[in-house]
């Protein structure tokens, strides 16, 4: 299945809008920082990071339904979430594990 790759600046805005979604999430938030080691000041001093921003598509990405509840919550395909990963640092890497 061939991906297509979206501009940077509209994969930082998808990030965005994870970010923003994991924000008002309340159960998720704390799993999220528990796991990255992020804190309320990295992610105000990150949130323009597009490194960062990759991670927060990383995290999303992996459970089926947080992806399915974000892309209803923002009103995107959900294939979006990966297409914005890929153009991100780090997104276009192959992980085979």
């Amino acid at each position: 299945m061939e991906i297509n790759m979206m501009k940077q600046d509209a994969a930082e805005t998808v990030a965005l809008q994870a970010l923003a979604w994991l924000a008002a999430n309340e159960d998720l938030m704390p799993t999220f920082m528990g796991s990255t080691g992020a804190s309320a000041e990295d992610l105000r001093t990150q949130a323009g990071d597009p490194v960062f921003l990759g991670a927060v598509l990383d995290f999303i990405m992996m459970d089926d339904a947080w992806i399915t509840a974000f892309c209803d919550t923002v009103n995107i395909f959900y294939d979006r979430i990966m297409q914005a990963r890929q153009s991100l640092p780090g997104g276009a890497q192959m992980n085979w594990t």
